[in-house]
């Protein structure tokens, strides 16, 4: 058996984990987590709201799912990293805040750390096995979200509404409007920085509208390796949970012959300025990467409360990273006070 942790069990992520879990006799959920839900029966353990550490400290599970979304969920993957239990995580906001404690807190536990989201589960199958050495550059797919092909002037007035309906995906709010003015796909730059090791310039990201390559890996000889499937989370999910076996899933295998379209562009990153922002923090490092985080969840919470227009968000979060100092955190304190000096910048809207 594989006693299982579920954070965030009441969100996209955590409702198709329990789909995968109800389906495979091997798995079970020892602990389940909610941030404001009612999550009782779930699991032997739940918790809403509270100190995720301790839950996991009592549930004692062989893999962390942690599906919380935001900073909040840091503590968790820390834990779960610290301590050698396998982490599959869809909180990414948790690694490109902490990239570098992360990444030091797995050297120490020596635990298994598999990506959730889909485009990075797709690279870390693609790259399964192979040296980075043999690696030429990566390449991180976008859908491109609601809004693109509109110009900055057309996305003036743009309603939380009109952000939250995603052509593809079915997920949270933040993480849809995230989509659409594609501070998504920043954070994937930087998380993918950390979990496969390679330089920001050797990471690419191409709007895909159609989804169906979620990763493609380019390597020294000119080959490149491209993983295909249908936007369905359950894929990404069902891998980290069974690694490395591969169970089946109700998705179905792609249709060759019905016809697909594989239509790619660079993103516009002047009407979509959050990518070029990230990938500006990621490069500078420190707590650059923190700042961003930060600073994206306040203003995406206010543009979703009606307290800052769509292109606001960009604006706010480029005044956050001008202002920041940016020193490396020498530990969570630090890590955690850069996180709330970003925040405080922008209590006026918050």
């Amino acid at each position: 058996m594989r006693r299982i942790a579920l954070l965030g069990a009441t969100g996209s992520i955590g409702r198709q984990a329990l789909e995968i879990v109800e389906a495979h006799p091997e798995l079970e959920f020892v602990a389940a987590a909610s941030g404001s839900q009612d999550v009782a029966g779930l699991a032997p353990l739940t918790q809403v709201g509270g100190d995720l550490t301790e839950l996991l400290e009592r549930a004692e599970p062989d893999i962390v799912l942690n599906a919380v979304v935001g900073f909040a969920g840091l503590p968790a993957t820390l834990w779960a990293l610290e301590r050698g239990v396998t982490l599959a995580l869809a909180n990414k906001e948790s690694l490109v805040a902490a990239g570098d404690l992360a990444l030091a807190a797995q050297r120490r536990g020596g635990g298994a750390l598999l990506p959730v989201d889909s485009e990075h589960s797709a690279l870390h199958q693609c790259l399964e096995a192979r040296g980075p050495e043999s690696v030429d550059s990566i390449v991180v797919t976008a859908s491109g979200g609601p809004f693109r092909g509109r110009t900055r002037a057309e996305l003036e007035d743009v309603t939380p509404a009109e952000a939250l309906a995603h052509p593809t995906w079915s997920m949270g709010p933040k993480i849809t409007v995230d989509s659409a003015t594609l501070a998504n796909k920043g954070l994937e730059l930087i998380e993918a920085h950390f979990l496969f090791g390679l330089p920001y310039d050797r990471i690419e990201v191409v709007v895909h509208p159609t989804s169906v390559v979620h990763g493609l890996v380019r390597f020294r000889d000119g080959a490149a390796l491209a993983h295909l499937g249908y936007p369905d989370m359950r894929v990404p999910i069902s891998y980290a949970l069974t690694y490395p076996d591969r169970s089946a899933t109700p998705v179905p295998s792609l249709d060759l012959a019905g016809g697909l379209t594989l239509e790619f562009s660079a993103p516009d990153l002047e009407t979509f300025p959050l990518l070029s922002l990230a990938r500006g923090a990621g490069e500078r490092g420190g707590t650059y990467p923190c700042a961003f985080n930060a600073a994206n969840e306040v203003a995406v919470a206010a543009f979703l409360a009606g307290r800052l227009p769509f292109l606001g968000i960009a604006d706010a979060v480029e005044e956050v990273l001008a202002a920041v100092d940016g020193a490396p955190a020498r530990d969570l304190d630090d890590l955690i006070e850069a996180d709330a000096q970003a925040r405080r910048l922008l209590e006026p809207v918050a």
